[in-house]
């Protein structure tokens, strides 16, 4: 079982008929609930084994595979996907990187019986500020005691069990809180009370709700891991979870991309069809150039926590960071193209409003974009010293999406600071000894992201202790962002070289395109050369759709 048996499962989703496609799933976001057909399928393909690793009874062995079983479902309906699954793996990796065999084991039986494991770590007093959350569990006996409240949590009602941070001490610091995994029936329903769903303009068949404590008595079994060790659990295994998402996000950014391509070629203006206009052209081929940068990207990063687990702790953040602020831009760019129809609740598009207001709150959620950086930062001071412009490339296999790769092991994740960057290793070594005025486009790319690295490397090795905190001032920041897209850009490039002829030319050099726009300075690309890209790139959006296949890397046949 994989992506496409699942896609098959799905059917054809512009088919009205369909009981999970568009129409049905634009009418349960109107009612303001699940698509009950839509879990139906998910519970006979049995989505959950994907959450649980193989030595447990799953199929969770490649988190490539992992990330490509949800866009499929994240690309019909980003609602099913969180509902359904993704919460669930939020909450279950926790136990997967940390907690005991008995703990695994009941977690793994509960996900493989269609369960459902919630992640109860937010209050809304404190946002994605876990070191300050005031839920707390107080030791009692050979237990604890359990007193607070969480809030916006997925699915807290109905699952069996949830995965709940909560403080255990006193002071200040990173080890003041750790993680409880608690099951609904082991306890007490008076000492219990479920809030209010919480409304919302996104995601709004899922309950989205809270759950309050009151002197809760909770087994001392329930711990993962040791007193005081939340936080590192929560910091290694949003590492999975930080890879994978920004995978994920490709799927509904696929669907918008397709609705406008259908709106442009389809409706009448001017005489002749919207996609006439160069405008409307280029702005569906830097959107397509988008998508297959974000791709190229998480592909990479996917690799890399099989390949290079001690990278993680940088490579995920930004991976989280750039890709939800590319799919936001994006969606935003594909709005002028459908115009007033990207509003609209009804007809033959209405899925692209709905898709927006699903992505919105999946960009933010679970980690903001703000503390994805403030994750990095610390990091990069470190890097810019010893690493860049100085460190070989990674190994050709982190570049070769599909490739074979070892087992995902959880345990092997760190928090540490990685002591070298591959990725941008691959960098260095295609920009030597390039000149920046060369006339192959791609040499001039590396050339001008060899010279970026430069300017990043002074600029992070100049940074200072008040420079790497929540307080660090905005050009902290703005360096932080810059080192997430030339990442981006170093993996696209090392993508393509090492899989030379399977992707085209044009695509590479519209992604390239597109990370660059982001760093501000000339272009690299002429304007003659920028027309004849994205006039490339349009057509084979066009040529894909036609023929059935995905706009992404692996250009798959689906339905419809």
């Amino acid at each position: 079982m994989g992506a496409a048996e699942l896609d098959v499962l799905l059917g054809d989703p512009w088919d009205d008929r369909n009981p999970v496609g568009h129409a049905a799933v634009l009418a349960a976001d109107e009612r303001q609930e699940m698509p009950a057909e839509g879990e139906r399928v998910l519970d006979e393909y049995r989505l959950n084994a994907e959450f649980v690793p193989v030595v447990h009874g799953g199929r969770l062995e490649r988190a490539d595979r992992l990330a490509e079983v949800l866009r499929t479902v994240w690309r019909r309906d980003p609602c099913l996907g969180l509902g359904y699954g993704f919460s669930s793996l939020i909450a279950s990796v926790n136990v997967w990187t940390t907690g005991d065999e008995e703990q695994r084991r009941r977690v793994a039986d509960l996900l493989l019986a269609n369960g459902r494991v919630a992640a109860a770590f937010h209050e809304l007093a404190h946002g994605n500020d876990f070191a300050h959350a005031e839920c707390a569990a107080r030791p009692d006996g050979a237990g604890w005691r359990l007193t607070g409240r969480k809030e916006i949590v997925t699915n807290v009602r109905r699952a069996q069990a949830m995965v709940l941070f909560a403080r255990t001490g006193t002071g200040a610091g990173s080890r003041g809180h750790s993680q409880f995994l608690l099951t609904r029936d082991d306890l007490p329903a008076a000492a219990v009370r479920d809030l209010p769903r919480f409304p919302s303009s996104g995601m709004r068949g899922i309950e989205l709700g809270g759950v309050e404590f009151a002197d809760c008595p909770v087994p001392a079994d329930a711990l993962i891991g040791s007193p005081g060790q939340g936080i590192e659990v929560a910091l290694r295994s949003y590492q999975i979870t930080r890879s994978v998402g920004p995978a994920v996000l490709v799927g509904p950014l696929e669907t918008a991309l397709r609705l406008a391509l259908r709106c442009s070629l389809e409706r009448r203006l001017y005489g002749g069809t919207v996609a006439d206009l160069p405008y409307v052209r280029a702005v569906i081929a830097r959107s397509y150039a988008d998508l297959l940068a974000m791709d190229a990207f998480s592909a990479v990063v996917l690799r890399a926590l099989h390949l290079r687990p001690e990278a993680m702790a940088v490579y995920a953040p930004a991976a989280k960071y750039l890709t939800a602020r590319m799919l936001l831009d994006a969606f935003e760019d594909l709005r002028a193209v459908l115009g007033s129809r990207s509003y609209l609740r009804r007809g033959p598009y209405a899925m692209f409003q709905k898709l927006a207001r699903d992505v919105a709150p999946a960009t933010f959620a679970h980690v903001s974009l703000t503390a994805a950086l403030v994750t990095l930062l610390p990091q990069l001071p470190r890097l810019a010293r010893r690493s860049w412009l100085a460190d070989p490339s990674a190994p050709a296999s982190l570049f070769d999406p599909g490739g074979e790769l070892p087992a995902l092991a959880p345990d092997r994740l760190s928090t540490g600071m990685p002591r070298h960057d591959g990725v941008v290793g691959a960098l260095t070594e295609l920009a030597d000894g390039v000149p920046a005025d060369d006339r192959d486009p791609v040499r001039r790319f590396a050339a001008r992201l060899r010279d970026e690295l430069r300017t990043l490397r002074d600029g992070c090795a100049a940074l200072g202790p008040g420079d790497i905190t929540i307080d660090a001032p905005p050009a902290a920041f703005a360096l932080a962002d810059r080192y997430t897209v030339v990442l981006a850009a170093a993996s696209v490039l090392a993508v393509w070289r090492r899989c030379a002829g399977r992707y085209p030319d044009a695509a590479l050099l519209g992604a390239l395109d597109r990370l660059t726009g982001r760093l501000g300075g000339p272009p690299v690309l002429t304007a003659a050369e920028r027309e004849d890209v994205e006039r490339e790139l349009f057509g084979l959006a066009v040529a894909r759709c036609h023929d059935g296949r995905l706009l992404d890397l692996s250009a798959r046949h689906v339905p419809g």
